[in-house]
Parts: C-alpha cells; sequence; structure tokens
C-alpha cells in the first residue's frame, strides 16, 4: 500500500467511515449484461431513470473526465435502539435519523478536502445513492465486500446496515484487490423471508416487488395484491437484512446524525396512523423521509390500515 493511499484510508477512518478501498475507473464488462437484463425484464417497475444514462453507469470516466480512481466508502447506520412498540408499522432503520445523502456526502467533501491538501489536487464528483453509479460494485471492486442475494453489498466486517459513498477522482491511486469471495453459500434465508417475493434465486431483485419500491419509490396506488404481504412496513423494508447471518450482531452507528430522535421510536400504532403534517415536518424534518412527502407516507399509512380494519 502507497503512502498516499494509507493517508487516505487512515482519514476516511477519522472522518467516521468503518470501510474505504479503491478500485481503477473502468468499464464494468461484467455488470454490463446483467444490467440490461434486468432493464428489459422490466424488473426496475416505474423507475424510469434506471433507463437513462446506461453508458455512464457502466463507466465513471463519462461521469467525470479524466476520471482514473474510484473510493469507496462504508458508513454504518444501525440504530442504538429500535421502535418501542412491536405492533407499530414499520420504518426502515436507514430513515431513523437524518438524511444520508446529506450527511454521507458531507463527510466525503472533507475527506476530497484532505486529498486536496495533503495528497495531491484532484478534480472529480462526490455521490451518496444518487447520479447513474452502480455503487454496490464499485465498493466490491474496491475490496469492501461481495453483492449478497439479497442485492446488498455485504461486508464480512459490518454485514450490510451500513450507507456506500464514492468519490470518483482523476487522481492515479493504488487500487486494491476486488473480492473475490461470496459467503452467501446455500443461504436462501432472504430469499425465504421476503414476503413479496421480490429475491430471485438467481440474485436478482424485482424491484416491482420489493417493499422499499412499492412504498417510496412508487407514486401510483400500492397494487391490492400486496394488501397481505407488506409486514407493517410503511417506508422501506429491512427483512431481507434482518435475516442475513451476516448481520446477526449489527454493529451501532456512532454517527450522531443518525441517532433517532426519541419521539419517533416511542410512537405507537395509534400515533403513527393519526400522524398530523405538523408532527410530520417536526420529527421528519431533515430524514429521508421527506422524499415520498406526507401525502406519501399517509398513504402508505392508509394502505396498512385498511388490512388491519379487515382484520378487526
Amino acid at each position: 500500500m502507497t503512502m498516499s493511499t494509507t493517508l487516505i484510508k487512515q482519514e476516511a477512518m477519522r472522518l467516521g467511515f468503518a470501510s474505504c478501498g479503491i478500485s481503477k475507473a473502468c468499464f464494468l464488462e461484467e455488470e454490463a449484461p446483467r444490467l440490461e437484463k434486468w432493464l428489459a425484464d422490466k424488473h426496475h417497475g416505474n423507475m424510469s431513470y434506471m433507463e437513462r444514462n446506461f453508458d455512464k453507469r457502466l463507466d465513471p470516466r463519462l461521469l467525470v473526465e479524466g476520471a482514473k480512481s474510484v473510493i469507496s466508502v462504508l458508513m454504518p447506520y444501525y440504530p442504538e435502539r429500535l421502535q418501542a412498540d412491536p405492533q407499530a408499522p414499520v420504518l426502515a432503520k436507514y430513515a431513523y435519523g437524518e438524511d444520508y445523502h446529506e450527511v454521507v456526502k458531507d463527510k466525503l467533501f472533507e475527506l476530497w478536502n484532505y486529498i486536496n491538501q495533503t495528497v495531491a489536487k484532484a478534480e472529480g464528483r462526490a455521490f451518496v445513492d444518487s447520479a447513474p453509479v452502480l455503487e454496490r460494485a464499485w465498493a466490491k471492486r474496491s475490496g469492501l465486500g461481495w453483492i449478497g442475494r439479497n442485492s446488498c453489498l455485504i461486508s464480512p466486517q459490518l454485514g450490510s446496515f451500513h450507507f456506500i459513498g464514492e468519490l470518483i477522482l482523476d487522481l492515479e491511486l493504488e487500487p486494491d484487490l476486488h473480492y473475490g469471495k461470496d459467503h452467501c453459500g446455500r443461504c436462501t434465508r432472504c430469499v425465504d423471508a421476503c414476503p413479496t417475493s421480490a429475491i430471485g434465486t438467481d440474485r436478482r431483485i424485482d424491484a416491482s416487488r420489493c417493499i422499499s419500491y412499492l412504498t417510496i419509490e412508487l407514486r401510483d396506488q400500492i397494487p391490492e395484491q400486496f394488501r397481505d404481504r407488506m409486514s407493517k412496513r410503511f417506508f422501506g423494508c429491512d427483512i431481507c437484512q434482518d435475516v442475513c447471518p451476516w448481520n446477526h450482531r449489527p454493529i451501532p452507528s456512532k454517527i450522531a446524525a443518525f441517532r433517532p430522535k426519541p419521539e419517533l421510536l416511542e410512537m405507537s400504532s395509534e400515533d403513527w396512523h393519526g400522524l398530523s403534517e405538523e408532527a410530520y415536518r417536526k420529527i421528519f424534518s431533515k430524514s429521508a423521509v421527506k422524499r415520498v412527502k406526507f401525502e406519501g407516507l399517509k398513504r402508505n399509512l392508509s394502505f396498512l390500515q385498511a388490512k388491519a380494519d379487515e382484520e378487526s
């Protein structure tokens, strides 16, 4: 490992990232046919943006002129405490705290600034689950883990409850070895546990069936066929991660911005279904939940309530 990469990784750890790896910016030849078939099979649902910028998704040099390196980082987000009421609608754990797009990107800019001051002046861009970047593929190429059967990037040290970020720079850096192992083996716990059968045994996700897609990406009404298959999830879903053996001892996040507001954890089923717009704005003022807006959140809660009313 060169002094430059050592310094970068040490600074990444100091900033709160739990892992940092580097790969050469190049065309993702292995991922190209998989992405093409996934799109052709319409497994992206109504996410038409996935069809755009196909070439840029596979080659970061089309996103950043002169790109030579991709720095990938992982930041854990598993909360120290979970929702208190077992009967309450369930919120995905990544949405407990502040919007990860902003939190992680701010840290990436700090890392970039350090590189400019300590290693060499570098031009590029920072990405956090944004723009046409195949973040899990780059994290794997950077040696941070393997892509599991549930499509999550699984780190042997961290599991999968983490955010991924990238710096794509025009700086030549020593790349890490690709993560060549796949520790999923014959395990199919995530496949078996998915209530909407979104996870295929061939490691392809039908996003149009995924609860995260249904409660966040889908702007239309949630199809009736999923009425009894939502498992009380109203924003995102963690089921495939919760059952993964690599998450049996999740590491709680130390990032203050990801700590949930106490009132969020204490909300009962009645509190959620009676959520007012004022309370929504107070609780989720800096949250990724804002993506679906108040009306979208109420749509999801109403969908769950209709099922509860049928059973009562």
